[in-house]
């Protein structure tokens, strides 16, 4: 699962931050199941096409 924490850790996200929201620049070739504050449409769509799934929260 991805989330605030992974992100954290894995050190894509630096710094006090109020919600994190992904964009869909890139490429998901593994299904994810992704728990975040927001997500644009293409990163949805990119994210679900692979097989996973996305958690808003």
């Amino acid at each position: 699962m991805v989330d605030e924490v992974a992100l954290v850790k894995s050190g894509l996200v630096k710094g006090d931050r109020d919600g994190i929201k992904i964009l869909g620049k890139g490429e998901v070739s593994v299904p994810l199941t992704v728990r975040i504050n927001g997500f644009s449409e293409s990163a949805k769509q990119k994210i679900e096409a692979a097989g996973g799934k996305i958690e808003v929260i």
